[in-house]
């Protein structure tokens, strides 16, 4: 790329002549760089082509820089997302809360494998059994077989009864974890929940923040033109001027403080909602409408039923209660059971001539018998009673967390719905604090313009303006982050 930029007519003539004393005093191949510049002359119609400098980079072009790997670049405009679309964004692509949902569905195919484990199992089999002969018996050269051929075709029907299988305790303590895996995954979801509430509205405090801190740099200029256009008229001393520009210095501080601060809370927000760190979305601004808190009637007695950190307790109470029983049913003998329906013949039919007795003639093939076993123990150095103690001493150690948690349900219970409480009682007065500090302001101002405050008001009343602006937005967002976490004991409401 270039630019064209016109020489003026006496320079243009006092290039051509210094060129020519220049080529006088060189050889000859000097007239055919002449002859070239020449030939290029009339293109330009008198310019001279020079080429334009690389634009430099600027910061507001920042976003359409290279990335790094792991990163995608932003184009287009930013998609706008409730909290609930975020909440549900994050449950995708969250890898702690993904790995409890992954437990649950374990949990549940061990049910099923354990439900399974409890039921006879069929199968078939087929078989040949090919002999060598001797030539003098039809048993040929091995005893166990009645013929140098023999076909099995079977169905098994095949039962285990192992310690425990009559109390059915394998397939409770199955249901059991099952329960357990789902309350932690209940956990996990709730507590994801909150995570996501209070990224989101970090988001939205830090860009109301940056607002306010933009409104500040605005006040302070205008109140630093103010300032100096009164010490031109000779109303105000120099002092006041620098007062007013130490203010206006610190609020473009504080402004590019805000920013970052903005950025940090989208960052962190981005990295739970998108599998490759997609930062262009735009959260919708809900602070002013915030829910009513429910009773504390209502709220008991969500917690009663939907509390997942003790419904998980007692899911590892049955679980050890279990245990327990299954580790006594060590004790006790154990059983098999076989039964078998097809052929085992010397020929692949329903009826057939046996090899060991032709003279019986065509008998039929088809029958079947039963294999039934069981183990009885005797002696096995203490094992068994090791395990039955092993399992008793997990039981206590259940019982005993379970009194904990039931203990700590009652008072988070009560301690999340009175942070709740108070946040929400909390913000008319933070907005009527907000109100009156934005009227302070303005007042303050017209007193200082007609003489009658000085300059410290001015700045006081701005910073309690932005103080109160601050603090409302952070009231609103706690009061939201508090009702998401009182919802971890008693559900949604």
């Amino acid at each position: 790329m270039c630019f064209r930029a016109t020489v003026h007519p006496r320079l243009s003539t006092t290039l051509k002549s210094r060129t020519k004393e220049y080529f006088r005093s060189k050889k000859w191949w000097a007239m055919l760089l002449l002859l070239g510049l020449t030939m290029c002359w009339p293109r330009c119609e008198g310019q001279v082509l020079v080429q334009a400098p690389m634009p430099a980079a600027d910061a507001s072009q920042a976003g359409s820089a290279p990335v790094s790997s792991g990163q995608v670049a932003t184009t287009g405009a930013p998609t706008a997302i409730t909290l609930q679309e975020a909440i549900d964004r994050a449950r995708r692509y969250y890898a702690q809360y993904r790995a409890a949902v992954m437990n649950a569905e374990l949990a549940k195919q061990d049910r099923v494998q354990a439900r399974a484990a409890m039921l006879p199992s069929i199968s078939y089999t087929q078989q040949y059994l090919g002999t060598q002969g001797n030539g003098k018996i039809p048993s040929g050269r091995f005893v166990t077989n009645d013929g140098v051929h023999v076909y099995r075709a079977w169905g098994v029907f095949h039962e285990d009864m192992p310690a425990g299988f009559f109390t059915l305790a394998p397939y409770r303590r199955a249901q059991a974890a099952d329960a357990f895996a789902q309350a932690q995954a209940e956990v996990a979801r709730r507590g994801l929940t909150v995570t996501v509430t209070n990224l989101y509205y970090n988001v939205i405090v830090a860009q109301r923040e940056n607002i306010t801190a933009q409104q500040n740099l605005d006040s302070a200029t205008e109140f630093l033109r103010t300032t100096k256009d009164l010490e031109k008229g000779g109303e105000i001393p120099h002092a006041d001027v620098l007062k007013a520009q130490l203010q206006f210095d610190q609020a473009k501080i504080a402004l590019q403080e805000a920013q970052l601060a903005m950025e940090r809370a989208h960052l962190a927000l981005a990295v739970l909602l998108s599998p490759v760190l997609d930062e262009n979305f735009a959260t919708v601004d809900d602070l002013d409408n915030p829910p009513a808190l429910p009773s504390v009637d209502q709220v008991d007695a969500l917690a009663e039923h939907a509390n997942p950190y003790v419904r998980s307790a007692m899911a590892a109470l049955k679980q050890a209660n279990q245990d327990v029983s299954i580790a006594r049913a060590g004790f006790f003998p154990t059983f098999t059971l076989d039964a078998d329906y097809g052929i085992e013949a010397n020929a692949f039919a329903l009826h057939s001539t046996v090899a060991a007795f032709p003279e019986k003639g065509v008998l039929p093939n088809l029958g079947y018998f039963v294999t039934a076993g069981m183990n009885l123990p005797i002696w096995n150095w203490g094992s068994t009673e090791s395990k039955l103690r092993q399992a008793k001493y997990r039981r206590q150690q259940a019982q005993v967390e379970l009194s904990q948690v039931q203990r700590e349900a009652l008072s988070n219970l009560s301690a999340y719905y009175n942070e709740a409480r108070v946040a929400r009682s909390e913000l008319a007065t933070l907005q009527q604090d907000a109100n009156l500090a934005s009227d302070s302001l303005r007042l303050t101002k017209l007193q200082y313009k007609a003489g009658d405050a000085i300059e410290l008001e001015v700045l006081s009343a701005q910073t309690a303006l932005s103080t109160a602006k601050n603090a409302l937005d952070m009231g609103e967002a706690r009061y939201r982050v508090a009702l998401a976490t009182l919802q971890t004991l008693t559900g949604e409401f």
